[in-house]
């Protein structure tokens, strides 16, 4: 099983290996992966196809793309773009959870997987493979549902984002009370 899982990991990077992808373009020696923001359905589906094989050859379920899913991946790209960092939470301090329900979501969200990149969303899947964290999100055996989006800054940089549904009815989180940010002895309250 291992030797197959490594030889379908091993087809995915040589398919990489040709001629650069068309709109590549130098950017400080290194071809830069081109990507169009508006068209989102090819890189998902590549990305669906990859991931599904790797299920596959070890025995676990496919999942299919969840257009809620979707939506709170590309709004979360664009946030990471906009805040010039790769982090888990969003600019107005929402965690994935709260994305995932925001954007309608009704099962629970199991993981979630972030990058920034100069490379394919190809690339992108087998450097996530290779590190455990990451590698579990993608092959949790409770998934059903896909979500995955990019966002390319005008720098090239590809900002990705993975999100894993699946299971029960989601848990409906209470936000969390404010934080005290007064200095001590200056508390608001009795």
């Amino acid at each position: 099983m291992r030797v197959f899982l490594l030889l379908v990991t091993g087809a995915f990077l040589l398919a990489g290996c040709g001629a650069p992808p068309p709109g590549a373009s130098a950017y400080g020696g290194q071809d830069v992966y081109r990507l169009s923001n508006i068209n989102q359905g090819p890189a998902q589906l590549r990305m669906l196809d990859g991931i599904n094989a790797l299920r596959s050859a070890s025995g676990l379920p496919e999942v299919a793309l969840d257009s809620s899913l979707n939506a709170a991946a590309e709004t979360h790209s664009r946030d990471m773009a906009r805040q010039n960092r790769p982090w888990h939470f969003s600019s107005d301090g929402s965690s994935p959870v709260e994305r995932v329900l925001r954007a309608g979501y009704d099962k629970q969200m199991l993981g979630e997987n972030i990058s920034e990149t100069y490379e394919t969303e190809l690339e992108t899947l087998a450097a996530w493979m290779e590190q455990p964290d990451t590698r579990n999100v993608i092959m949790n055996r409770d998934a059903e549902d896909l979500g995955f989006a990019f966002y390319q800054d005008n720098a090239g940089k590809i900002w990705w984002t993975l999100v894993m549904g699946g299971g029960g009815p989601a848990v409906n989180l209470s936000p969390a009370p404010p934080a005290v940010t007064a200095p001590p002895g200056e508390l608001p309250f009795g």
